[in-house]
């Protein structure tokens, strides 16, 4: 199996196994894939985060109003006296606006933190240092347990409008975002390895090789944003040692530098009578009285 190790730009995503005689087309779709889903996890693991500190979204012609407002313009959001959190609602009002500020109690709230810790693991970037491959099937786990945890918290669902439950039934209105900036179309996706792009038509082998061991750092990249940076020669941390080295070495000839020419004379091995005074049995004698 051959390791691909995904990058987008300069930042590591996660590692994928695949056999060299995969087909591209094949294969940069499961890459698309799994990017974007880890994406979604990402993005419902921050609303989910909202969710258990302030309760459900608000319909979307009272957010940002003052209760002053709503009370005036006499509206009333009946989605939040149905979608009651399990054990009763604790208020905390949310200075921004957007939820209802009826949230879940401390058991309920650590029932959401718990699940989303798992969850953010699963799709963590740290997988990578840990040599773990993200599968579809780990996005597709992390999903439907933050889906789980929210059916405990919330029996009654969660209101059409609100983005977790757009999220979980793929209805998420993107548009205009900075997450809609990162998600790549499946049908646009780009592989780059070697500064070179895989092209859909061919096999992965017939890039890397027929060698299974093979592990190729593999960029993803939207068609039409041209070719990605190419890997440094060296490393980020490599590039520290280096010039930590050569600033040692500088400060070393420095002070060689500023050294009195004649200063060596005083040392021990400069002493042409050592070898004289060793054989007489003269060696280190001091004068000074102790």
């Amino acid at each position: 199996m051959v390791l691909l190790h995904v990058k987008r730009g300069d930042e590591s995503q996660f590692l994928l196994q695949a056999p060299g005689s995969t087909e591209l087309e094949e294969l940069t779709v499961q890459v698309a894939r799994v990017y974007n889903g880890r994406l979604k996890v990402q993005r419902l693991c921050s609303e989910m985060e909202e969710l258990a500190e302030h309760g459900v979204f608000l319909p979307p012609n009272m957010q940002g109003l003052t209760d002053d407002q709503i009370e005036e313009l006499k509206l009333k959001d009946e989605w939040g006296e149905k979608c009651v959190p399990s054990g009763g609602a604790v208020f905390k009002k949310d200075d921004i606006g957007r939820r209802n500020g009826q949230a879940p109690n401390e058991k309920m709230k650590q029932v959401l933190k718990k699940t989303i810790e798992e969850a953010k693991a699963i799709i963590s970037k740290k997988q990578v240092e840990a040599g773990v491959c993200v599968t579809m099937e780990m996005v597709k786990d992390a999903l439907d347990q933050l889906r789980g945890a929210v059916m405990i918290v919330y029996p009654m669902g969660l209101p059409p409008y609100d983005p977790i439950r757009m999220e979980f039934e793929n209805k998420e209105d993107l548009s205009g975002t900075q997450a809609g900036l990162n998600v790549i179309k499946e049908s646009e996706a780009q592989l780059w390895w070697a500064a070179k792009e895989l092209r859909r038509t061919k096999k992965l082998s017939d890039y890397v090789g027929k060698n299974e061991k093979t592990k190729i750092i593999a960029k993803i990249q939207q068609r039409g944003q041209g070719a990605p940076a190419r890997e440094p020669i060296i490393s980020s941390e490599e590039q520290k040692q280096l010039m930590l080295y050569y600033h040692r070495r500088q400060e070393e000839l420095k002070r060689l530098e500023e050294n009195d020419d004649d200063a060596c004379l005083n040392s021990p091995w400069a002493d042409n009578t050592a070898l004289k005074r060793h054989f007489h049995g003269v060696k280190d004698i001091k004068w000074r009285p102790r």
